[in-house]
């Protein structure tokens, strides 16, 4: 596991995967106010997703603004979605099971007072 992989959060991990998965031409910074975070997270997320080749850079080949990338998500970086959709729904169920009983526990507490 490299450096750069271990400093992304999982949750951003899979996120950013999902939204590049469904939309590759998002800009970096359609991409940032999507996932609510700063446009240099994004770059540097990015840059780490590139390196560990999860997904890789092209161009729209028709579009006379070759400024425009693609970000295409790699074999490895689907097999890599994949499990991070796994990981990502277990912390989720936990995290609605652990807010379900804190709400059931104030509104116990609610009715006896």
């Amino acid at each position: 596991m490299t450096k750069a992989l271990k400093s992304i959060n999982p949750d951003m991990h899979f996120r950013a995967l999902h939204l590049l998965e469904k939309e590759p031409g998002l800009t970096q910074r359609e991409l940032a106010q999507k996932l609510g975070i700063s446009l240099g997270g994004v770059n540097y997320c990015l840059k780490a997703l590139i390196d560990i080749g999860h997904i890789k850079v092209g161009t729209f080949s028709k579009n006379p603004n070759k400024s425009v990338y693609l970000y295409l998500l790699t074999p490895k970086g689907i097999a890599e979605k994949a499990k991070l959709t796994a990981g990502f729904l277990k912390r989720k169920m936990m995290e609605y099971q652990a807010l379900k009983k804190e709400i059931e526990s104030i509104q116990s507490m609610a009715k006896d007072s």
